[in-house]
């Protein structure tokens, strides 16, 4: 993994390069009238923070996370996404006015026989054509711009209650009423506001569910990651218990590890942390809630999904089931949305209710008359909310923390409270 930043990082590097030198052709047709000083001033800003911010991407890398510090690299983070995502959108508008060009260019070579020279950008006495192109780039570009930085400042850990009635068949008078707290990618190594997310606990603990559920991705690759919140989610108590599963980061799939010892090591240390934090963590085992003599299985599985080639997994549910046959409702904890599709609900069809997280709904999002619409949707079937097949259904938590892009927007942070039904 590390061997390839060697590669991935200097060809990224260039892409951006060709994106802000592609981009500055339209700056520099904005300000080609300005006073010479302005316009030597324009051009020392832009590529000055072109090369902050490239100068970030390598350290982002390349130096240790732990001297880099958590709030330095969300600032990387942050900046790359809110700038090149807001150049990509401009761009729209640039080619746009170069196409123009081309086409406009290509007909006046065609037709044009008596070689005189004609304008391609007047168009009457006003502003030409690709002035209003190019000026309105750059406008387009500071709406994405502030988009993003609002989602940093604020949709990062506006948390939001999501109430879900759960109705399962068969299930015992014991539980009827019981309620369920599920959340899931807490990502603590992206975390850069201790009393924000201390906030989103504590939302959830006024709740006060009879279990909670935690769906996994713990930390974004490293257990150090966890240790200054140890003390915020170990508050998260629960009646008759907090449940664990781990998620695909939590193994450490996607950074170079100095040996395979210390991959083995870092994961050991995050499952330490979940016996820290009190929460029971499964690793294809069960346990079983007995109340008043009547039954109900909690099942939880290592990752499984059905794009391991990409999300690393390992989990036997089989293994994990083993002993609740008798038991009339059986609750998977499994990070993993894909899993449903994958084997729950074609081979182990006696699974009532599966929990998920993992797709955070790519923490980007737009309702549209009640209806939310992410780009999420084009690569899972089941990305946010409840889903049913036949008698089984899944629930995907979007999510309580947030990785890559330190914020959210039309996404917010999740927290889940199920209310359990019979009918």
């Amino acid at each position: 993994m590390t061997a390839s930043k060697f590669i991935v990082i200097p060809i990224l590097t260039c892409i951006l390069l060709l994106i802000d030198w592609y981009v500055w052709q339209a700056v520099k047709a904005v300000f080609q009238h300005s006073p010479a000083q302005v316009q030597t001033i324009v051009r020392y800003l832009f590529w000055s923070l072109t090369i902050v911010i490239i100068a970030g991407l390598w350290a982002y890398n390349f130096v240790d996370p732990d001297v880099l510090g958590v709030r330095m690299r969300t600032l990387i983070l942050g900046s790359l996404f809110v700038i090149y995502f807001s150049k990509l959108f401009s761009i729209i508008f640039i080619l746009t006015d170069d196409i123009l060009r081309l086409f406009q260019s290509l007909r006046f070579k065609m037709f044009n026989t008596n070689g005189a020279v004609e304008s391609v950008d007047k168009e009457g006495t006003g502003i030409s054509r690709s002035d209003f192109l190019m000026k309105t780039a750059l406008i387009a570009a500071s709406v994405p711009a502030v988009a993003l930085t609002w989602g940093i400042l604020s949709g990062a850990h506006d948390y939001h209650l999501r109430r879900v009635r759960l109705v399962i068949r068969n299930l015992p008078k014991a539980f009827q009423g019981m309620t369920i707290g599920q959340i899931s990618d807490i990502h603590t190594g992206s975390f850069f506001n201790r009393t924000a997310v201390k906030g989103g606990v504590e939302m959830l603990l006024r709740e006060k569910a009879d279990m909670v559920f935690f769906t996994g991705d713990l930390v974004n690759d490293r257990a150090e990651e966890v240790k200054d919140y140890i003390d915020i989610f170990d508050k998260i108590r629960a009646p008759l218990g907090v449940y664990s599963t781990l998620g695909n980061h939590d193994y450490g799939a996607y950074k170079g590890w100095a040996s395979p010892q210390a991959k083995r090591k870092n994961l050991d240390a995050v499952i330490h942390a979940h016996k820290l934090l009190g929460y029971e963590l499964l690793q294809d085992q069960n346990r079983t809630i007995t109340l008043n003599g009547e039954k109900l299985a909690i099942i939880g599985v290592h990752n499984i999904s059905a794009k391991e080639s990409i999300f690393y997994g390992n989990g036997d549910l089989a293994k994990a089931k083993k002993g609740t046959e008798d038991a009339p409702v059986k609750l998977l904890l499994s990070h993993d949305p894909t899993h449903w599709d994958k084997e729950v609900n074609s081979g182990f069809t006696d699974i009532d209710v599966m929990f998920s997280g993992h797709t955070h709904g790519t923490q980007f999002g737009v309702t549209i008359g009640g209806e939310c619409y992410s780009p999420a949707q084009l690569s899972y079937e089941q990305w946010a909310g409840l889903y049913q097949k036949g008698a089984q259904q899944l629930y995907v938590n979007r999510g309580f923390g947030y990785l890559g892009y330190p914020g959210r927007v039309g996404m917010p942070p999740e927290i889940t409270i199920f209310e359990l039904s019979g009918s």
